[in-house]
């Protein structure tokens, strides 16, 4: 084979589609970075660098005082106790919800057409509700609840809560509509209820997708509860922003360490839980 013919063997057909996806996308993304001053170069200019590696090195040694670890401990559990809490609520809030927008388990989807409207009637409102809560951002809902019932874990629970509930309930909509729902429209065809069709044709395929997701949103409720600190909603956020405020990089640092911690026990009991499920 000449060497003109390997190449033309060896050529991407694709690849002038690529190139220009490739170059549309930095031609959007460009003024995008220039409208947020983004520039890398700021990180390695000398007094910044200067500034940060101060800022690093007050991170070491790691504060380690009885009272201060007791404190952190308190912290701990509370932001624990935050994220779990939160999810049980948004838990409560995203299944009914979840249930009613799925259009898989509608007895009107079957037949021929009786009570179509009432279904679509109802599932509309609890599209909007689920919509309305992940709109609106966990660390803004901890904010007003913050006015409703004043500083402490209950405004992060809250929070969690109503954000998680929708971000749950859309998704898991979606996990019950893409899976197979063969055996749920036998159910329903034979005569069988929502619940019914839910509990033995939908739920035995999805659990596996849906705990994974669940475990991994609790995961993200330990960050989100975190950040949700700094605005006095508990927790060890509230005690990093207190440790950030008064310049005790060894506190900050000690925090940190056992917020991955608290990741790292989130990975594994995600693992767990997926094999357990499989």
């Amino acid at each position: 084979m000449s060497t003109k013919a390997r190449v033309f063997a060896f050529r991407d057909p694709a690849a002038l589609p690529r190139f220009a996806l490739t170059a549309l996308v930095i031609l959007l993304l460009w003024p995008g970075f220039r409208l947020t001053e983004f520039d890398p170069g700021l990180l390695f200019d000398a007094r910044n660098r200067e500034i940060m590696g101060k800022f690093i090195s007050t991170f070491f040694p790691l504060a380690t005082s009885a009272e201060f670890l007791q404190l952190i401990w308190k912290s701990t559990l509370e932001t624990l106790a935050i994220a779990t809490a939160g999810m049980t609520l948004a838990l409560l809030i995203a299944v009914p919800l979840s249930l009613m927008v799925t259009r898989s388990l509608s007895i009107s989807r079957i037949g021929p057409g009786r009570g179509l409207l009432a279904g679509r009637l109802l599932r509309l409102p609890a599209r909007f509700i689920l919509m309305f809560f992940r709109s609106i951002p966990e660390i803004v809902w901890a904010l007003l609840f913050v006015r409703a019932v004043g500083l402490g874990p209950a405004a992060g629970v809250l929070a969690i809560g109503v954000t998680y509930g929708g971000m749950l309930g859309k998704v898991y909509s979606e996990i019950l509509e893409s899976g197979d729902t063969r055996s749920t429209s036998a159910l329903l065809e034979c005569g069988g209820g929502r619940l019914t069709a839910f509990f033995y044709g939908m739920w035995p395929v999805a659990l596996p997708e849906v705990v994974s997701y669940t475990v991994y949103r609790w995961e993200c409720a330990v960050r989100a509860s975190v950040i949700m600190g700094f605005v006095g909603a508990g927790g060890l956020g509230q005690q990093m922003e207190l440790s950030m405020r008064m310049l005790n990089g060894g506190e900050v640092s000690l925090i940190l360490l056992v917020f991955l911690l608290l990741v790292v026990f989130a990975d594994a009991v995600s693992a767990f839980l997926r094999r357990v499920t499989a």
